[in-house]
């Protein structure tokens, strides 16, 4: 099969590996990224691995038609980083890394173009695990471990865990009552008001918890069949055009990320902002800005780590019960997040931050 390796676009700002002006210039560096093409199936894919220090670098596979080439080097950069930082706030022995596939998936995913992405993860010997994501799911994911071993995610009946959006939404949603005790002093969200950004496969099963736990549900998503998917399910949710401009108590972005910026931070009305979202902030000036009005902001990576919790799980062989009960901790680490916010006087994001590099950094 013809392969061959692509740079990034040439001139666009976007299109830099090295010397990125978008991350913090302590950050560390990713350790690689390949560019993948195969010219029969029409892949065009970026995989990226940020670190392997604790373990091979886990993370899934985002198919997306994005605006160009620069777009998706920067996502999955961004996302990879992610991943490093949620693994080890998560406690587990696993590296961050991430991929994502340029297109359509409506219009170009085709079995040929899933397996040949999976010889390129084949190729890496084992230092990248790719597991589903946006635009991704456990059929494709058994296409893409019919070329290569390194997947996590497939279905029960291929020998994987299935759908990790059950227990991404059992992150968020312990993640949420955590933040629930720094708010309001009780963990319960009874007659709460919860703003659900997107009802897609996380969205929806968050729905359903918030819904056994007798919140109010607000939802919107400009899909169509997933809001009637909702609507089905759940009659008594309020469909609205925008989350954000609704007086909340939590606002629950689950779809893409940016979406808080500084025009739309100050259209909300809310205590919370807790969601299964990656890189929810614009940039890192936001949750200052969050902060000063009163609002705790949950890091994203530790709200949505249910689902590497998961595939985790199915890599060391743990059973169904001891992964339920991993995600579930997710309470525990969030409250230890904010305590250690408070007293060393930080920001939570930051907080969350310096616990991962602890363990990046390793013994002093």
């Amino acid at each position: 099969m013809p392969v061959t390796a692509t740079p990034p676009s040439a001139g666009s700002a976007t299109g830099h590996v090295f010397d990125r002006i978008d991350f913090p210039v302590d950050e560390r560096a990713h350790e690689q990224v390949v560019f993948c093409q195969d010219s029969v199936t029409g892949l065009r894919a970026i995989i990226a691995l940020h670190s392997t220090t604790l373990g091979p670098a886990l993370g899934g596979t985002r198919f997306r038609a994005y605006r160009d080439e620069g777009s998706a080097l920067t996502d999955v950069l961004r996302l990879s980083r992610g991943m490093t930082y949620k693994a080890a706030a998560a406690g587990l022995e696993l590296g961050g890394g991430k991929a994502v596939i340029i297109g359509d998936p409506h219009a170009i995913k085709t079995p040929e173009l899933l397996r040949a992405y999976g010889d390129f993860v084949e190729r890496l010997g084992g230092r990248y695990v790719t597991a589903g994501d946006v635009g991704t799911n456990s059929d494709d994911l058994d296409l893409i471990g019919q070329s290569t071993a390194h997947v996590v995610g497939r279905n029960v009946i291929a020998g994987g865990s299935g759908d990790s959006g059950p227990n991404t939404a059992l992150g968020v949603f312990q993640a949420m009552r955590a933040a629930a005790v720094r708010a309001w002093g009780d963990r319960e969200l009874q007659g709460r008001t919860v703003g659900v950004e997107g009802a897609g496969k996380v969205g929806f099963e968050l729905m359903a918890l918030l819904s056994d736990a007798g919140a109010n549900i607000v939802v919107a998503d400009p899909y169509q069949p997933s809001l009637d998917r909702a609507l089905a399910a759940f009659p008594q949710v309020r469909v609205a055009a925008d989350v954000r401009a609704e007086r909340l108590d939590v606002y629950a972005p689950c779809a893409l990320g940016a979406t808080l910026n500084a025009t739309s931070i100050e259209m909300l009305d809310t205590s919370i902002v807790c969601g299964a979202a990656n890189n929810q902030l614009l940039d890192p000036s936001i949750e200052r800005a969050l902060g000063d009005r009163g609002i705790v902001w949950v890091p994203d990576y530790v709200a949505n780590s249910g689902g590497l919790i998961q595939v985790e799980g199915e890599l060391r062989g743990r059973s169904t019960e001891e992964v339920r009960s991993r995600v579930e901790k997710v309470f525990d680490t969030m409250s230890f997040i904010l305590d250690t916010a408070d007293r060393e006087s930080i920001l939570h994001g930051i907080a969350a931050d310096r616990i991962a590099r602890r363990r990046l950094d390793g013994p002093a």
